[in-house]
């Protein structure tokens, strides 16, 4: 095939090691012959950070300005980001989904997979996937850390709502969310004292109704054991913890998405956007629309558009195909 980059690197990334094929055409110095000479160079580095900066300073020696990695797990971000620091933008990096570059059947190794990414580069076949900037890359990883943060504390209001059935406190029977300010705190004195009085709950349940208020005085002034008493302590304070550390997730978020203000508030005109949808959206895709030639290519790239599967004039269902791959 033609050659469109005469210096290109192909890099083969694994958790502890990178194996790194530098591929150099040039004309033959026979004249009969018109094919390409291909020089090959091939090298392994660790992944710490001196050996990150050792690979940075061979591709400078060698002049290698195209470089390309597959996408494999959270190992390549290391290296890609080491390059785009250290070079001001001096390298072209493409980091490629594994399915658009798979090697034809047969034995397999590290620098046989280094080379082939090389050699897929080098004649202008690999398509770099989409990876934004660093500010819009550190915004994405503390929001998608947030919506972790916030799936963990549901999983524990579920444990402490557990707990609570367990021991026939079924608080959740008169409020709609027993972790609002009234549930709060008759959970709190409860596992304070072990039990809640007629007076507690007069006192803790002002904004529910009389008739609401009679029933749990009734219903909810049975004493806890002493082990659900101390499983409920423990749970609650875990969840205050986690409620705490989400603060922090939240405040980090803040500090860095006012570089974005504009597009989040943009965003948050559109009816059923939330600013904290809009500030997702932007971690997501970033500011730069050019990336994405149309607004088709931006909803394929979201998984918004239904797959296309056709063979001999029959769409196969999008089911199937799912099932057919697990």
């Amino acid at each position: 095939m033609k050659t469109i980059y005469h210096v290109c690197c192909g890099l083969d990334v694994h958790k502890d090691s990178i194996v790194a094929c530098i591929l150099k055409t040039s004309p033959s110095s026979e004249a009969s012959d018109k094919k390409e000479q291909i020089l090959k160079e091939i090298r392994t580095f660790d992944t710490f950070s001196s050996s990150l900066q050792e690979l940075r300073d061979w591709l400078v020696v060698n002049d290698c300005h195209y470089v390309a990695m597959e996408s494999t797990g959270v190992y390549w971000f290391s290296v890609y980001e080491t390059l785009e620091r250290s070079c001001d933008g001096d390298f072209e990096l493409l980091v490629v989904n594994a399915r658009h570059m798979k090697n034809v059947p047969g034995k397999k190794t590290d620098v046989k997979d280094a080379e082939w990414i090389a050699d897929l580069l080098r004649c202008g076949l690999l398509r770099g996937s989409f990876i934004p900037s660093e500010d819009i890359r550190e915004l994405r990883e503390l929001t998608r850390y947030r919506k972790n943060v916030v799936q963990d504390i549901s999983k524990q209001k579920n444990r402490i709502e557990k707990t609570l059935q367990i021991s026939g406190f079924k608080l959740s029977s008169f409020l709609s969310d027993i972790f609002g300010v009234t549930g709060l705190s008759l959970i709190s004195v409860l596992v304070k004292k072990g039990y809640l009085t007629e007076e507690d709950i007069e006192e803790l349940a002002q904004k529910i109704s009389v008739e609401k208020r009679t029933e749990m005085k009734k219903y909810l002034t049975n004493p806890l054991s002493k082990h659900h008493q101390k499983v409920l302590e423990i749970q609650l304070k875990y969840f205050y913890e986690q409620l705490s550390h989400l603060d922090l997730v939240v405040n980090s978020i803040t500090e860095i998405k006012a570089k974005f203000e504009t597009e989040i508030a943009n965003l948050d005109t559109i009816p059923g956007i939330s600013k904290t949808a809009a500030t997702a959206i932007v971690a997501e895709i970033g500011t730069d629309m050019s990336k994405f030639p149309t607004a088709e290519h931006l909803c394929s790239w979201a998984g918004l558009s239904p797959g296309n599967n056709e063979s001999a004039g029959k769409k196969k269902r999008q089911e199937l195909l799912t099932a057919t791959r697990t």
